[in-house]
């Protein structure tokens, strides 16, 4: 039996005193969250209350201190199954700045290899255009049509353009680029079913069609305005597009399953949720990215100047590789924590 009581309650009193607070502040804040020492705390606390309530109840007749006791011990378990419950609800702010660039970072290796197959094809498309620059119409396909003329009479019309040229038809554009590129984003990651070899054609050659173009106007002394041009749009669509080739470099390597002892269909099972993320996430981006373009990208100098779309353009790669580099790491900590 416990032989002094009070001696014991005075003892634990401020264990369940730490654990009343810590219970209120769950019950009182539906989205107040735990990290990780706080959630570690709070098991210990729980544990010892309930260690507690068995004492007294075995060895004491104390009525008082084993109800506050018991109401206590169930709502510290109601409090941490609350959390388990919020942690299940599906939040789009929380997915996308901690689920989305957690799943990114796991698996940033078909990432790599995804912007390898488009620098090689960048490369390719810049040599050949330096080579024969008459291939030019060959290579780029008729929907990039303005690029057929010389960027330097392009440029001398864009700039002398008194007109808004989009006026009354931006939001049809703007939802034209989104459907396209989340279409060819899809398409990416789908022939990861080819075992790879189509994810990596098309990452070639749109690699080709943007290293001819590149090539084209820095020869032709227009790089400023080439600059100004794709990187405020460029800058979030062409990784966007190289996220879906990484999510089809996953199925390709699910598929051919080097390295592993499971079946396909567990290996397909494992990877499908990442390949999911991948893809939303990537269409998310997109869809900005076809905002950006039709309501900002196409405006130059004098009515944007270059210097401000190019500062856009690098902020919004800077906060990109924020958000896919440094998001949800301490999330990732306390959501593998379990109390």
């Amino acid at each position: 039996m416990i032989i002094d009581l009070e001696r014991f309650i005075a003892q634990e009193r401020p264990v369940w005193d730490e654990l009343e607070s810590m219970t209120a502040m769950i019950e009182q804040a539906p989205g107040w969250s735990l990290d990780l020492q706080g959630a570690q705390r709070l098991h210990y606390l729980f544990e010892r209350a309930a260690a507690a309530l068995a004492r007294i109840n075995t060895f004491s007749s104390d009525p008082e201190v084993t109800r506050y006791l018991e109401t206590l011990v169930a709502r510290t378990y109601g409090a941490i199954h609350s959390l388990d419950r919020q942690r299940t609800r599906f939040s789009p702010l929380k997915w996308f700045f901690g689920t989305f660039p957690r799943t990114f970072r796991k698996h940033v290796g078909a990432f790599v290899l995804a912007c390898a197959a488009t620098l090689v094809g960048v490369a390719f498309g810049g040599i050949i255009f330096v080579v024969t620059p008459e291939s030019k119409e060959t290579m780029i396909p008729a929907i990039f049509s303005h690029a057929y003329q010389s960027p330097s009479d392009r440029v001398a019309a864009e700039e002398a353009a008194q007109e808004d040229r989009l006026e009354g038809s931006k939001n049809t554009f703007a939802l034209f680029l989104m459907q396209n590129n989340i279409r060819v984003t899809i398409l990416a990651a789908a022939l990861g079913f080819t075992f790879g070899i189509g994810t990596l054609t098309m990452l070639f050659y749109n690699g080709v069609i943007l290293g001819v173009i590149c090539v084209d106007y820095i020869v032709d002394g227009q790089g400023v305005f080439l600059t100004g041009w794709l990187l405020p749009h460029g800058s979030i669509e062409i990784p966007a597009i190289l996220v879906g080739a990484q999510a089809g470099f996953l199925l390709a390597g699910a598929i051919i399953g080097r390295g592993t002892r499971f079946c396909l269909k567990a290996r397909m099972r494992e990877v499908m949720p990442s390949v999911v993320t991948l893809i939303f996430g990537a269409a998310i981006m997109l869809v900005w990215a076809g905002i950006i373009e039709a309501f900002f990208s196409q405006y130059h100098a004098p009515v944007l100047p270059y210097s401000l779309k190019i500062a856009f353009g690098v902020l919004q790669l800077g906060l990109l590789i924020a958000l896919l580099g440094v998001c949800g790491r301490k999330a990732s900590q306390t959501e593998e924590v379990g109390v």
